[in-house]
């Protein structure tokens, strides 16, 4: 199915697809290098419609069907993006599920626009991953690489390398989320595997110990990986979704 499109204040095209329904309507966020097309985004996409839920799903610009490059971006254009995107095309406050890099950018919009949250459910989310999971673990070899070139290929267990550019690393540092005061006054479920080889277990608790707010739970799954997208794990979103909407 095409999607359709948007053009962002900033001149980028976002493809999305929206399914009409009531709400509080759920945004799926994806994560660094991947798009709607993801096993989960389409997965929740059948969920809402069978349920009656207003769904969003999207492409952050360079990637999936999106304008733009991937190594033209970095967080905060990616944040642009998604407010954009949840701006324009829902109405009044949404759930909000965000897939490691995805969960990032939901504590990112819950920050600025807290009254447009019904919810939020993390999945392996990886809020300053850019900081803390990149340049602090990364070799001096890599860093005088980044100084010299402006990038460092990251190998991935989904394909081609991730290359990492000098511009999303100094842009991520304006992005943090983990180093201030951080309240989601909606109820937040945090969905986290223990073999998760990307997004480390200490991170979900991290963020749990850090984040404020009245209803916060984090919910570990043992086994699961950073995909998070078997059966079992897809049924764990669901539940986690129906979840916070009991609680809205």
């Amino acid at each position: 199915m095409t999607p359709q499109t948007l053009t962002t204040r900033q001149g980028r095209t976002i493809a999305f697809h929206q399914t009409a329904g009531s709400g509080p309507g759920v945004v799926f966020l994806g994560g660094l290098k991947s798009d709607m097309q993801g096993s989960k985004a389409v997965h929740l996409e059948a969920w809402a419609k069978r349920t009656g839920r207003a769904f969003l799903r999207f492409d952050y610009s360079g990637h999936g069907e999106s304008s733009g490059a991937f190594t033209d971006g970095c967080i905060g254009d990616w944040a642009e993006d998604a407010e954009a995107a949840i701006l324009t095309l829902t109405e009044g406050p949404q759930i909000l599920v965000g897939s490691s890099m995805g969960g990032w950018q939901a504590l990112l919009f819950a920050r600025k626009h807290p009254e447009l949250v019904a919810g939020l459910v993390g999945i392996a989310a990886a809020p300053d991953f850019t900081e803390d999971g990149m340049w602090d673990s990364w070799s001096d070899a890599q860093k005088a690489e980044m100084d010299q070139t402006g990038q460092v290929a990251l190998p991935s267990d989904y394909g081609e390398p991730y290359i990492i550019t000098k511009r999303m690393i100094e842009d991520g540092r304006q992005q943090l989320v983990l180093r201030s005061p951080l309240t989601v006054n909606a109820p937040v479920r945090l969905l986290q595997g223990t073999a998760d080889a990307d997004v480390d277990m200490s991170v979900a608790l991290r963020l749990l110990d850090h984040m404020e707010g009245p209803d916060i739970r984090l919910e570990l799954v043992k086994g699961a990986d950073h995909r998070f997208s078997d059966d079992y794990c897809l049924s764990r979103i669901e539940t986690a979704i129906e979840d916070v909407l009991t609680h809205v």
